[in-house]
């Protein structure tokens, strides 16, 4: 453990901001499970309202720096192909 005062707190903010990251992540996981299902089920409007909630906290985590720019445009178009796929 750290014995000098500010790199106490330099562990505690670190803490902190790791499990802001971490639900936030764990949020995203949680959407785009949504998504999934609804395209499972086969239900188009049902995927595309999840995708638009999806996509909503995808984007709010890259705004924050959770995720890269490009990782989230991965991730929004892969479940948009997904879902215009759809017959």
């Amino acid at each position: 453990m750290a014995n000098i005062k500010s790199a106490k707190k330099r562990v505690l903010v670190a803490q902190k901001r790791a499990a802001r990251n971490k639900a936030a992540r764990s949020k995203v996981k949680t959407y785009i499970k949504k998504v999934e299902a609804a395209i499972a089920s086969g239900d188009k409007a049902a995927a595309q309202t999840a995708l638009s909630q999806a996509t909503s906290v995808i984007s709010m985590a890259t705004s924050k720096g959770i995720y890269h720019k490009n990782t989230s445009s991965r991730k929004i178009s892969r479940m948009a192909t997904a879902v215009n796929k759809m017959a």
